[in-house]
């Protein structure tokens, strides 16, 4: 194969990728923005719950091995 198909397979990409990139549905700044804040959200809740039980089980460790 010579430079000149692979030159020419290349552009024939970046044109596949131009037209794939304009099929795509961007989501809006206030869908990013309330999508954001929900993923912070849960992630605070996610991450209180597992700090509640990460402490109930080493205060029950505890009191079985009595130290």
């Amino acid at each position: 194969m010579g430079s000149v198909s692979v030159v020419g397979r290349f552009i024939s990409y970046m044109s596949d990728v131009k037209a794939e990139i304009g099929k795509v549905t961007w989501s809006s700044r206030k869908e990013v923005i309330v999508t954001t804040i929900v993923v912070f959200v849960i992630a605070l809740i996610a991450s209180l719950f597992f700090a509640l039980v990460d402490t109930a089980w080493y205060k029950i460790v505890h009191s079985i091995i009595g130290q």
